[in-house]
């Protein structure tokens, strides 16, 4: 079992940033709205709400909101305005539905911004979201861009936040749409320069790299890819993360959550399994990832173990994926292999890495250099956060990647 310390880490962030371990009850959702498949493409990004969150009017309130949540102020120059988007957006299979984000405004620059976009780690209660709280380890890189001048924007993600539905975890095309849909709806909020620079941290490191690549792609007529910046991914989560996790060469306890939530999540969108217990020894953990469900609580309802967590059958589908899965893997696993980027890309990890694998952040460079893209890693080294050398990248990386796009700049 984990030692104390680190079960309090995980029960609040296991990858899952769980600051919703204190949530109290539901977030109420706006209802989706009705329009068919092809209104919903033309009417994506479309502005419906903006809520003031919070100001910091000085450096020094930013300086301590960052000192709070444990990230770097050193590069601190003005003060920030924070603002709730509520954005249309389409879901994973192009129906309309609605986002929120979090949209982070440095006070006192006039004119176009350029924007930094954000994309935060596992989150288990919708609450775990940008949107949603404050200085915390998921608004610390968002204030911390935009207290540098920048624009940040920060998707929630489908189903967090103030959206509808069950999120689709590491749904790479979904998170993409939801991160560019909220860029959208962010510059008809505010005015915002062409060139985007793309970060974003364990989950959000694939939800990154699939931006960069709609991005380039021409997916927006106005918008273009600036710069590439991910922090300690799972970019090969089939072909590394999976099989680390399985091999016992990851923590313990934070294994057991990704494996159900790998489960749980990608039967959302590709049929996996057909009934809970075919893959769960108690199929109650299928209920724990409907959103509702704090961080603490899912660490306390699920077992120790892969062995008292899975069947010989959903070990064996892990292990050896098919069907539902397998097309889940590749559309996941692509974020790396199956496009050439033509702006500068920094892939960020921390040796030692307790939950993504660092051979994910080795074999996404391969994946690129095949292609021509020589991609800087950049190890941040012995970094810790709570206990957590994963979440430690995440502190130490903003910092690491905001000299890196002011550099750019």
């Amino acid at each position: 079992m984990p030692n104390r310390r680190l079960a309090t880490t995980l029960a609040c962030a296991v990858m899952l940033v769980g600051s919703a371990a204190g949530a109290t009850g539901a977030i109420a959702a706006p209802a989706q709205l009705p329009l068919s498949h092809r209104q919903a493409q033309n009417d994506r990004g479309a502005l419906l709400d903006v809520a003031h969150l919070y100001t910091l009017k000085t450096r020094e309130a930013v300086t301590a909101e960052l000192a709070k949540a444990g990230f770097d102020a050193s590069q601190v120059r003005h003060g920030v305005d924070a603002y709730r988007l509520t954005y249309r957006t389409v879901d994973p299979q192009g129906r309309p539905t609605t986002a929120s984000g979090l949209v982070v405004l440095p006070r006192g620059p006039k004119g176009r911004l350029r924007a930094v976009s954000f994309a935060h780690g596992t989150g288990s209660h919708r609450s775990d979201a940008p949107s949603m709280q404050r200085a915390s380890f998921l608004t610390g890189p968002p204030v911390a861009y935009a207290a540098a001048g920048f624009a940040a924007v920060a998707p929630d993600y489908l189903g967090m936040g103030e959206g509808p539905g069950l999120h689709p975890w590491m749904h790479v095309p979904s998170e993409a749409t939801a991160s560019l849909d909220l860029l959208r709806a962010a510059r008809a909020f505010h005015a915002l320069d062409r060139k985007v620079f793309v970060t974003g941290f364990s989950q959000g490191a694939s939800a990154a790299l699939g931006l960069g690549r709609d991005l380039q792609a021409g997916e927006d007529r106005y918008f273009r890819l600036g710069a590439l910046a991910p922090v300690s991914g799972a970019y090969d989560f089939g072909g590394a993360e999976l099989p680390a996790l399985l091999a016992g060469e990851l923590e313990g306890k934070s294994s057991v959550i990704y494996a159900a939530y790998t489960l749980v999540a990608f039967n959302r969108v590709h049929r996996v399994y057909d009934r809970a217990e075919d893959v769960f020894r108690d199929p109650a953990v299928e209920t724990l990832f409907d959103g509702e469900h704090t961080g603490r609580q899912l660490f306390e309802g699920t077992p120790g173990t892969l062995g008292e967590l899975l069947t010989p059958y959903g070990r064996d589908l892990l292990a050896h994926p098919r069907g539902g899965l397998a097309d889940a893997l590749r559309e996941t696993d692509g974020v790396c292999a199956d496009w050439t980027p033509k702006a500068p890309v920094r892939l960020y990890m921390a040796s030692g890495d307790e939950q993504a694998a660092t051979a994910n952040t080795a074999q996404c460079a391969e994946a690129l250099r095949g292609r021509g893209v020589e991609a800087t890693v950049v190890d941040l080294g012995a970094v810790d956060y709570q206990g957590s050398r994963h979440l430690g990248s995440n502190v130490r990386g903003t910092a690491e990647v905001l000299r890196w796009f002011e550099a750019l700049s």
